[in-house]
Formats: C-alpha cells, sequence, structure tokens
C-alpha cells in the first residue's frame, strides 16, 4: 500500500459497531487521530467493564502520528485517550469541556503532567502541517460537539462526529449549518457521518420539548420522592431536570461519583452555572420527601450504579419507599436490554412507580434521524459518502440513503480497512490489524487471546484438578484425587469418583511402559481421562489440570 502519496481514510474503531470510536486520517504519510474511544464489555468479556481499541498498528509508526484530535467528551470518543496514549505520546486538541473531561481522566493514570492538551476553541480552526480542520458546532446530548472539516491538498472531508439538528438544545449553540455550508462551498470529496439513528423516521427531537414533557410529568407527581436517571454526561438533561425541580418546589440531589465530576466539570467550563446548587447525599435525609428528586446515574441497569444500588436497597445514604417514583430519562443501549428490565421490575415489585421512555416523552438521541441526515446531505453535497458509528445494518442502510440523496459513491468499511480517497478513484486499498483489547487488573489484553478464552471456559465448564501418585515403575500408587470447581453438582453423580477412578486408570495403564515414566504423557492421558467423563455425564470441558508426584521405591 502506497501511504506517502495519498489520502487516506482508516478506522480501527467504530465501523461495523456503535461505540470505541477511533478514526485516522493519512495525508502523503503523515496522520491524524480523529477520536480514542471506549465500548463497555459484554458477556464474552467475563471480569472486564471496558474495552478500548486496538491501536497497534498506529502505535508502531506513531513518529508519523501529529495528533489526536478529540471532538467530543463522551465515553466512546474519549475515553480511551488516557489509557492509550502512552503508545502515541502525541498532542491531543479538543474543546474546553472536553478538556477538562480528559483532564480527569489524565490524572487518574498519572499521565496530566506529560499529556500536551491543547484547547481549541468551539468553531475556531487549526492547522497541523498538510490538514488544516475547521471545527463547526454541533448539536448533541454533550456540550461542545465539533463536527471537523479536513482539508488537505487532496480535498476536502467532512467528519461529522456524533450530531443532531437541535432549534432548541437547552445547553450550548444550535448547529452551526450557516458555517456548514460555509465550509463547504466548493467540492466536497466525501463525508465521513454519523450512522445510529439511521432506520429512524423524521427527526430525533428537541431537548427543548423533553423539558416542557418532564414539567408536565414532574407537576402531576405531588407525592412522594422522585428519582430521575439518566446518562451523566447528557449536561442538557441534567440542566432541564434542575430547571423543572426548580419550578416545582424541588430540591436536586445528586447520587453517583460521575454525576459529581460531569457538573463540576460543566462549571469549570462556563456551563450550569445559573441553576440552583445542587445538594449531595448527605442533605437528602433533611428534605421533606415531596421537595426533593434524586439525580442518579446507573440508567443502564449497571449494578454499580446508584440507581441499582438503591433498588437493592444497599446504598448507605439514600433510599426509596411505597409510593415514591423513578424517571428512566435515557434510552436502553443494545445489550443492555436484561439488567435493565430487572431493575424495573424490582422497582416495581416494591411499589414504586417506573416511568421509561416507553411510557411518557421523557428522552430524545443525540443522533440524527433520516430527515436530518438529508438536510446533511443537501449541505454537504459530499461526492463520497463514508458511513462510521453503525454496526453493519446501519451503514449498508446509510449507503443506500446517500446515494439517493446524490452521493456518487458510498462505501460500506470495516476496521481496519484502508480507504484510498485521492488521488483518483475512491477504493479500499487494503487492511491492517485491528480488534479489541479489554481493561482488566489495569492493563490490556486481547479480547479474543488465550487469557479470556480461558476465562470464559472456566465459566461455562468449570475446572478440575488431579493429583496423581506414581511409582518408579509407573504404577499409581494411591487412588486418583480429583477437586472439581463449578463443574457438575457432585450430589447428583454418587459414584462419580468412581467413574473418574475407573477412567483415569484405564487411560494410564493403556500408556506404554516408556510413556508412564513420562511427566508430561501422564498428565494428558489423565486429562484426557478427566474431560472423557464429564463430555459423557453433562457435555462438559472442564479446564484441567494435572499434577503427577513420583514416589521413590525404598
Amino acid at each position: 500500500m502506497d501511504m506517502k502519496n495519498n489520502f487516506l481514510f482508516l478506522p480501527l474503531g467504530g465501523s461495523g459497531e456503535i461505540g470505541m470510536n477511533l478514526n485516522l486520517y493519512c495525508c502523503n504519510g503523515k496522520w491524524l487521530m480523529v477520536d480514542c474511544g471506549i465500548s463497555f464489555a459484554d458477556d464474552r468479556a467475563p471480569g472486564v467493564d471496558v474495552i478500548v481499541p486496538d491501536a497497534g498498528w498506529i502505535a508502531e509508526i506513531k513518529d508519523d502520528l501529529l495528533a489526536i484530535i478529540v471532538t467530543h467528551a463522551h465515553e466512546d470518543h474519549v475515553g480511551a485517550v488516557a489509557r492509550l496514549w502512552p503508545q502515541f505520546q502525541c498532542p491531543v486538541y479538543t474543546s474546553p469541556f472536553t478538556a477538562e473531561i480528559l483532564h480527569h481522566k489524565l490524572v487518574e493514570e498519572g499521565l496530566a503532567d506529560q499529556v500536551e492538551v491543547n484547547v481549541i476553541s468551539p468553531g475556531g480552526s487549526l492547522q497541523i502541517e498538510d490538514f488544516h480542520l475547521d471545527f463547526v458546532d454541533m448539536t448533541h446530548s454533550i456540550p461542545e460537539m465539533q463536527a471537523l472539516m479536513i482539508t488537505t491538498p487532496y480535498g476536502k472531508v467532512l467528519h461529522s462526529g456524533d450530531w443532531k439538528l437541535d432549534p432548541d438544545p437547552v445547553v450550548g449553540p444550535a448547529s452551526n449549518l450557516e458555517k456548514m455550508a460555509s465550509v463547504s462551498k466548493g467540492d466536497i470529496l466525501a463525508m465521513v457521518c454519523d450512522s445510529t439513528n439511521v432506520f429512524k423516521k423524521g427527526v430525533s427531537g428537541s431537548e427543548g420539548d423533553v423539558q416542557a414533557s418532564l414539567d408536565k410529568l414532574l407537576g402531576a407527581i405531588t407525592e412522594g420522592r422522585v428519582a430521575v436517571t439518566t446518562f451523566a454526561s447528557n449536561i442538557a438533561r441534567l440542566k432541564t431536570i434542575a430547571r423543572v425541580a426548580e419550578k416545582h418546589d424541588r430540591h436536586v440531589v445528586l447520587v453517583g461519583r460521575s454525576l459529581y465530576r460531569m457538573t463540576d466539570a460543566a462549571k469549570r467550563a462556563g456551563y450550569l452555572l445559573d441553576l440552583p446548587p445542587f445538594l449531595n447525599e448527605n442533605d437528602a435525609a433533611h428534605i421533606p420527601r415531596n421537595k426533593l428528586l434524586l439525580l442518579c446515574t446507573g440508567s443502564q441497569g449497571e449494578p454499580r450504579g446508584a440507581m441499582a444500588r438503591i433498588a437493592r436497597d444497599e446504598h448507605q445514604k439514600i433510599s426509596l419507599t411505597p409510593g415514591d417514583t423513578v424517571i428512566f430519562s435515557s434510552k436502553v443501549i443494545p445489550g443492555n436490554e436484561k439488567s435493565l428490565y430487572a431493575l424495573h421490575n424490582q422497582l416495581t415489585e416494591s411499589k414504586i412507580n417506573v416511568i421509561t421512555e416507553a411510557d411518557e416523552f421523557v428522552h430524545v438521541s443525540g443522533h440524527p434521524a433520516r430527515d436530518e441526515l438529508s438536510e446533511m446531505y443537501k449541505i454537504v453535497k459530499p461526492k463520497i459518502a463514508v458511513p462510521v458509528h453503525g454496526e453493519a445494518r446501519h451503514l449498508q442502510e446509510h449507503c443506500a440513503l446517500a446515494l439517493s440523496l446524490g452521493a456518487e459513491q458510498a462505501i460500506e468499511i470495516k476496521n481496519g480497512d484502508v480507504l484510498k480517497l485521492a488521488p483518483g478513484n475512491a477504493e479500499i486499498i487494503g487492511k491492517v490489524p485491528s480488534g479489541r483489547l479489554a481493561v482488566d487488573a489495569g492493563g490490556l489484553t486481547p479480547l479474543d487471546g488465550e487469557f479470556l478464552s480461558t476465562r470464559r471456559r472456566m465459566i461455562f465448564n468449570g475446572a478440575a484438578n488431579a493429583l496423581i501418585l506414581i511409582n518408579e515403575q509407573g504404577q499409581i500408587t494411591e487412588d486418583p484425587i480429583v477437586k472439581l470447581r463449578g463443574v457438575v453438582d457432585v450430589s447428583l453423580f454418587p459414584d462419580l469418583q468412581d467413574q473418574l477412578k475407573r477412567e483415569i486408570t484405564d487411560r494410564h495403564y493403556s500408556l506404554t511402559k516408556a510413556d508412564r515414566k513420562s511427566d508430561s504423557k501422564v498428565e494428558e492421558a489423565v486429562r484426557q481421562a478427566i474431560r472423557r467423563v464429564f463430555r459423557r455425564l453433562a457435555g462438559r470441558r472442564p479446564i484441567t489440570d494435572v499434577y503427577v508426584v513420583r514416589i521413590e521405591d525404598e
């Protein structure tokens, strides 16, 4: 692949999935990284909370990586910067609010004094070698989302980031379509664009409308405590809830550490300064129940989130009683259904009133629906559409939509694909290694590596440990000792130890005399014997460790 005389786009995260965004642009052999985010683990990574992109390929050529540009402060765009920066060691550029969020993460990793973080005013511009970047204000569910018009000697590319067209965003300016039109003058080579809501007809909805709906809803709740849970990063929603609570004479208590971090960062960046002060958890006990609104973390049913701990009656300072109300002012992120619906049921069983977006208008998305996508294509008029920030079905549908809106070419791209944008025809010219790394015990380990594979196997199959005593002639001198962990319920198999003894003995004595003197041959024979028993009894293949002890003849 020629990377010296081309303009290239390469996603290492966020294409073919929603989350974990990491995008790279190359102009004449020099690279820019746009966003570096995390994803949250699922059942494939037991015991792991956070997943980050495998950026080893770009780390190997870090001398050619000029900078990291962060479009906004959501975890799936900024969350991996502090984890992965030691591999890159390049400057970071972002907006004031995002810089506040990033600073906290760098402090946690002990990197605050090492990373050069350059603050760019929203709507500003930046020149980095052959890359000229114009930052364009776009509305999203977090302040200071900045789309990027990237101008190079080969042409312009609009990198949309996450966005929507909200005429009444509550916090921050509306999307700056005038500037978008201005920087889009002339031929736009490509638009790399958010695909999250491509299947949703119409528009995503306005935060101002959510405020009106929550106002009406809260006005009808005159008794008991009200708890509202939402994404801590949704500063506009936090302001909406605070304003509505103030109108209905309720004091807002923050419950959950991430809410304190987000509101502090917002205030340092100049937001939320016109609100009554938020109270802390210690204040809740001193406020009448019908004068209190609890603003809680845990909108996705996270076991360690404040809402789940309150529902389990495990929170030290906050409790709910029958007749209280919980409002889930958020969407259900795919994959979280099971834990979230369990939380809803747990609250309902405790006689708590539960209200979700399925019941009332309490949430709007931060991503563009089809009418908003259509409007953006009419403004930018890209020759090439490159959908990102979506699963395969989202990208495919976005490609079809883009072609219907006048794009000459639409390219469905996957993580690791190297897309040549110019010169000449746009095409995928190669592939580089990409993947996912689990953040485990402070380090990074491959999601598909042996370590997590073994952990998964132990969870589903259990583990067996065997001790075999053998004399110098290779004869078993005592009954084998087999200890089990999570393989089967031994009470259901009263002759289990006899079965294991017979199978191990038969397999051992099927070895040649020479092989019986080899510890490795004996270990493998015993391992196969144990696994054979459990395959037959329960279809299980336990992780099996065998220890051979040689007894000297007297």
